[in-house]
C-alpha cells in the first residue's frame, strides 16, 4: 500500500496540462474514491458532475477564466463540478443541530479524496473557487436549488517537477497535550 504522507506531499495544484485525454476509467476511480469518504451521520452531502465531453470541456474551462486568471484550464481534459447537497441527518440529530452544520467539511473531505486519488493515478488537479456560477449552472443544467461548491480541473500534468510545498510549520498548526 502507498504511503499516505508521500501521496499528500506529492499532490499539488497543477497549472499546466498536456491536453491529452484522461481515460474515463480514471475519472470513475477518482469519483469512487471520493464517494467512499466518511461524512457526519453518513449524510454524504455531495454529488459531482464529471465533464469529459470534448465539446463541453472548453466551455467549462471558459467559465473558470475570470479576472484574467486560470487560463491554464483551457488545456485541462476534464472537470469535476462538485455540488454541495442538503445534508440528510437522522431525525433525532437533525432536531438538535442545523443539518448543514457538517456539510462543508464533509464536501471538503470528498474533494480531498478525489484529488488524492487523481494524484495516485498520475493526474494533475487544481481546485477552483473562481468561476461564473450562472453560466456554469446553465451549461451543465444544474438546478438553481443546487449549490455549486467548486470546480476541479483535471488532466495529465505537463511537467512532473515537484515544487516544495509552502506550508506553516507543524509547531504552528498543532499543539500536543
Amino acid at each position: 500500500m502507498a504511503d499516505f504522507l508521500e501521496l499528500a506531499n506529492a499532490r499539488q495544484s497543477c497549472r499546466a496540462y498536456t491536453g491529452e485525454k484522461v481515460a474515463h476509467e480514471q475519472l470513475v476511480k477518482c469519483v469512487e474514491a471520493a464517494r467512499l469518504t466518511p461524512s457526519a451521520c453518513n449524510s454524504q452531502p455531495w454529488s459531482v458532475v464529471v465533464v469529459e465531453d470534448p465539446k463541453i470541456v472548453p466551455q467549462v474551462a471558459e467559465t473558470t477564466m475570470q479576472l484574467g486568471l486560470n487560463a491554464y484550464t483551457k488545456d485541462a481534459s476534464a472537470f469535476f463540478v462538485v455540488i454541495e447537497e442538503r445534508a440528510k441527518l437522522m431525525p433525532g440529530i437533525a432536531k438538535l443541530v442545523d443539518g448543514q452544520m457538517f456539510a462543508k467539511g464533509d464536501v471538503g473531505g470528498f474533494v480531498l479524496s478525489l484529488t488524492l486519488e487523481a494524484a495516485s493515478l498520475g493526474l494533475g488537479t487544481c481546485i477552483l473557487g473562481l468561476f461564473d456560477r450562472p453560466k456554469l449552472r446553465e451549461l451543465l443544467d444544474i438546478p438553481e436549488e443546487k449549490s455549486i461548491f467548486l470546480v476541479i480541473a483535471v488532466g495529465h500534468p505537463k511537467k512532473d517537477a515537484h515544487r516544495d510545498k509552502l506550508r506553516k510549520p507543524l509547531e504552528e498548526v498543532a499543539r500536543f497535550v
